[in-house]
């Protein structure tokens, strides 16, 4: 049996959201030794988003948007997990899924190197369009 079509977008976006964790870690590390922190010097309790407003608070961008890929994409993975089981991978729910993971990317890679609202807001809007999209074909073939 061929796996669905579908899986390929989940496995893309977690695939994506580790690289993500890799780049802020990597971020983070530069910026805590920029600032001369280090695990040794780190009061407990202390967390990464102290950084927010220390002159290094660019190297959080890459945090912000991994917490971002902990958020929405939950409810992704659920609805194409749910049109997977209903056997319902029609090609333009393939592409409506794919076109939330590119969104995503694309949305990771301006928070990331130049945080511009506008064109994150407009990168979040077409990508939960897609969700959205996603979520009336699921609730369409179970209601039919």
């Amino acid at each position: 049996m061929q796996p669905s079509p579908l899986l390929g977008p989940i496995v893309a976006l977690v695939g994506w959201s580790l690289i993500m964790l890799v780049w802020m870690a990597v971020s983070r590390r530069g910026a805590f030794k920029r600032l001369g922190v280090s695990l040794k010097t780190i009061p407990p309790g202390s967390r990464g988003s102290a950084l927010d407003s220390s002159p290094e608070a660019k190297a959080q961008w890459k945090a912000h948007n991994y917490n971002h890929l902990m958020e929405q994409p939950t409810i992704f993975y659920a609805i194409v997990l749910a049109l997977v089981l209903m056997g319902f991978d029609h090609p333009i729910n393939v592409m409506l899924a794919w076109g939330y993971v590119g969104f995503r990317i694309v949305h990771s890679i301006v928070q990331a190197i130049i945080n511009v609202v506008a064109i994150r807001l407009t990168l979040f809007a077409l990508s939960t369009l897609c969700l959205a999209s996603l979520t009336i074909h699921a609730g369409l073939r179970l209601w039919h």
